[in-house]
């Protein structure tokens, strides 16, 4: 089976493409995904797992946002061929604040608009066009609206705010918490989500949309999470009290994985502890980083 991840040399990619040991497409290994003639190798490949994305909310870039994630996407779509599978991560964060609406977010919570930035918003549109590409042209299609996926850092990317606070935690540096630390998460360790692309590839199943996460037993209130860090590690965090973030929307979010499991057999393997633990690499690793911009540091990628 030939896989091939979009965005293999990023936070998430770099991991996932190692589980499945495929090929990368991403502009470090000389493709882009806004090159029709790029998006042609595609079709040599049995599985496509698109994670590739401009990842901002900043409104001065949402015409780059909707270009990358929806016209990028969308170049990928016309060149899968019939019956090989096509993976897409979405976010969480198309619910926006109709999530606060459920202890357990399933996959009927409503994504009309209420103030998405284009990031959530390019997602959704995107989704659309999985659903009508896998159907003109008869290949198989999962959408996975991500939860706080996260993973070791490897040099030169940028992690998400469970990898900033690792990160953090080991350089010493203050975290500024949303919402005093009381906003609730469930995260999802990166192997877990590769195990999730293989469950679908496995199936029988012609398309899906699903949430995936750690669920509710792998969901961690923020501060809970410092704390939980804190006593892996063995290193205490710098709260910075003077200069909170405010509160996310949603304030709380945890998926609801019924029908991931129902449809694919598929759930957490890692555990939240055995995959915070994994974040605390040597040093070393961490010196050669990118920094994250801190308006980032907090829902500021797809997981």
């Amino acid at each position: 089976m030939k896989v091939l991840v979009t965005g293999g040399s990023g936070y998430l990619g770099t991991h996932v493409r190692k589980f499945f040991n495929a090929d990368d497409f991403s502009r470090s290994s000389g493709s882009d995904v806004l090159s029709g003639y790029d998006a042609q190798r595609v079709t040599d490949y049995d599985v496509v797992i698109h994670l590739a994305a401009y990842l901002d909310k900043d409104p001065a870039n949402a015409e780059a946002v909707f270009l990358t994630n929806v016209e990028g996407t969308v170049n990928l779509l016309k060149n899968v061929r019939k019956d090989a599978v096509f993976v897409f991560a979405s976010t969480k964060d198309v619910y926006h604040r109709f999530a606060d609406n459920y202890s357990e977010v399933p996959e009927s919570c409503q994504t009309l608009y209420s103030g998405q930035s284009a990031l959530e918003w390019s997602k959704l549109i995107a989704e659309r066009y999985v659903d009508y590409y896998a159907a003109q042209i008869g290949f198989r299609a999962c959408i996975f609206r991500l939860s706080n996926v996260y993973a070791p850092m490897t040099e030169g990317t940028a992690p998400n705010f469970v990898g900033h606070f690792a990160d953090a935690i080991n350089r010493g540096e203050p975290i500024r918490l949303p919402g005093g630390g009381r906003p609730r998460r469930d995260l999802l360790y990166v192997d877990d989500l590769s195990s999730a692309c293989a469950a679908f590839a496995d199936s029988v199943i012609r398309s899906g949309t699903y949430n995936l996460g750690g669920g509710p037993q792998n969901a961690l209130t923020l501060i809970e999470l410092v704390e939980t860090m804190e006593r892996l590690s063995g290193l205490q965090a710098v709260i910075d009290r003077e200069r909170p973030l405010p509160a996310p929307v949603p304030f709380n979010y945890v998926s609801d994985l019924g029908l991931c499991e129902y449809e694919l057999g598929w759930k957490p393997a890692v555990d939240i502890e055995t995959g915070l633990a994994r974040l605390f690499a040597p040093t070393g690793v961490h010196e050669a980083v990118e920094r994250v911009p801190e308006q980032n540091t907090f829902e500021g990628a797809v997981d």
